[in-house]
């Protein structure tokens, strides 16, 4: 089983920045995708960043400029810069990580006041 714990959430003002990180343990084999999701209430989780084991990241277009991914493959880590906050980035935000399927964190919330 892998384990993946998200913290680093909490209320901004507009405009402001958070840095969310996202620790996985278990039984991790090698490097694998990870990345980060998001599910604003009413809504479906969407896409907001992944990486790959390779490092290629792929951003959603609404936060492209803004977010910036990255890893520490030894500390089995992700984070998460977030600059530019909009009230519209008002979600829980979820770790993922892709190992013969798909885990998740519990998810951190991020609340950004305008």
């Amino acid at each position: 089983q892998v384990q993946l714990v998200e913290s680093g959430g909490g209320l901004v003002q507009a405009g402001g920045s958070l840095r969310l990180s996202c620790v996985a343990s278990g039984s991790i084999f090698g490097i694998n995708a990870m990345g980060w999701y998001r599910q604003a209430p009413g809504k479906q989780r969407e896409l907001v960043v992944i990486i790959t084991s390779g490092g290629r990241t792929n951003y959603a277009d609404s936060v492209k400029g803004r977010f910036t991914i990255s890893r520490d493959n030894a500390k089995n880590t992700v984070y998460l810069q977030m600059n530019s906050l909009k009230p519209e980035d008002t979600a829980v935000y979820y770790c993922n990580l892709q190992q013969m399927r798909d885990y998740w964190g519990q998810g951190t919330q991020v609340t950004v006041d305008s």
